[in-house]
């Protein structure tokens, strides 16, 4: 009797499983669905004002008559789309989607640009801008982030690393607000400076990781407090999620005080993570203190240890990472060998200045201008050649 009993539980269990993996199976359908729709809904929205900015800039080129009454006839646009269509439509939400326009249409199509009040674009003209309107991916509220950047590369940069990391409005916002495309400029050569506007953050090499500063702000550690290295590991372990959107790409948290045995002593590396981008660990240790060249010595011996005792013969070299307080180029560079993996980065407990960040990559940019003035000039000329020809070709 108890055979049937078990044999009835069985087969009787065997349909509701049946049915949750129907359920399942469902119910991320719908959910997909819903939240293609969802973008979908979103990225058209962007369209829409990018279209409505574009209607009242063409509307205001009228001729100085119109253009000084602009107000007006935004006030009067407004009145009459919030009567027919609802609220979202206020004055300054139709600045906002005209400055919309004059800042991703300065992108596209800058040699279409009109050159004083009275030119107006011709119908010919209008429909090429039209084909060439930019790819827009994010939402409109990230939009309304975006535009506070004033630096196009920087907003470039934001803009394909926003797409690309899915980052929420708030998380945007955080980066911008952190100077992230600033602090990561300074940490890289002149040329790869170029390519962030261009390509985003590319992870290829050790240093493509490292940011200068690296800033912890989320972390509520007031700067001028007295403050171990054991508080500051543990606010980090406590802030994982912000600590590794700082890190930025491919990392993943594996464990806090590794020990490993050496020789019968015990060694504990503060934090270690993986960077599946790179294919390899990364260690790192914290300094409150100032940093000296035994802390670049005991960093070294980890990463040793770890390339010769736990890398995989697929993976790449260890890389180590000193956060200090204050860094000292000199000292690493006398410590260490040239090809060392071993980095000292300063970190921070509040936003850095975000003047001072823009004013050294302007410096940056400019030497490095400089030092290829013949081909960049070659560049813009060849680049003027281009538009010219596009003009020609519009108007017929």
């Amino acid at each position: 009797m108890a055979i049937k009993t078990d044999v009835v539980k069985k087969a009787n269990r065997q349909p509701v499983t049946a049915e949750m993996n129907l359920f399942d199976k469902v119910a991320k359908l719908i959910e997909e669905a819903r939240s293609h729709v969802s973008k979908a809904i979103n990225v058209a929205e962007v369209y829409t004002k990018y279209r409505i900015g574009q209607y009242i800039v063409e509307d205001e080129q009228k001729g100085k008559y119109r253009a000084q009454y602009g107000k007006q006839v935004l006030l009067d646009l407004s009145n009459r789309l919030t009567e027919r269509y609802g609220d979202g439509w206020s004055y300054p939400n139709l600045r906002k989607i005209r400055q919309f326009y004059l800042t991703y249409s300065n992108l596209i199509i800058s040699d279409y640009q009109i050159q004083n009040d009275n030119q107006r674009l011709s119908n010919q003209d209008s429909e090429n801008i039209r084909i060439q309107e930019p790819h827009f991916v994010l939402s409109w509220t990230h939009y309304l982030v975006l535009m506070q950047v004033k630096n196009p590369d920087a907003r470039s940069f934001y803009e394909i690393e926003c797409s690309q990391q899915q980052w929420s409005v708030r998380q945007l916002s955080r980066q911008v607000g952190s100077s992230l495309y600033e602090r990561l400029a300074l940490s890289r050569n002149k040329k790869a400076v170029m390519r962030l506007a261009k390509e985003g953050q590319t992870i290829e090499k050790p240093s493509d990781i490292i940011k200068n500063p690296v800033t912890l702000e989320f972390l509520g550690l007031k700067p001028d407090s007295t403050y171990s290295e054991t508080k500051l590991e543990s606010a980090i372990i406590s802030k994982m999620q912000q600590f590794l959107l700082e890190l930025g790409k491919g990392f993943l948290f594996e464990a806090r005080q590794k020990r490993f045995t050496f020789d019968e002593d015990n060694y504990y590396v503060d934090l270690v993570f993986y960077n599946r981008l790179l294919q390899c660990y990364v260690l790192i240790d914290l300094k409150t203190d100032k940093l000296t060249h035994q802390d670049l010595g005991q960093m070294q011996m980890y990463v040793n240890y770890y390339d010769r005792n736990v890398k995989k013969d697929f993976e790449k070299p260890t890389i180590g990472i000193l956060l200090c307080e204050r860094k000292n180029d000199a000292l690493v560079k006398l410590t260490l060998p040239k090809d060392a993996n071993v980095y000292a980065t300063a970190y921070e407990l509040c936003m850095p200045d975000k003047e001072l960040l823009q004013q050294k990559v302007k410096e940056w940019i400019a030497e490095f201008e400089e030092e290829n003035e013949p081909e960049m000039a070659k560049k813009k000329a060849s680049k003027k050649v281009v538009a010219k020809k596009k003009v020609k070709k519009a108007k017929r």
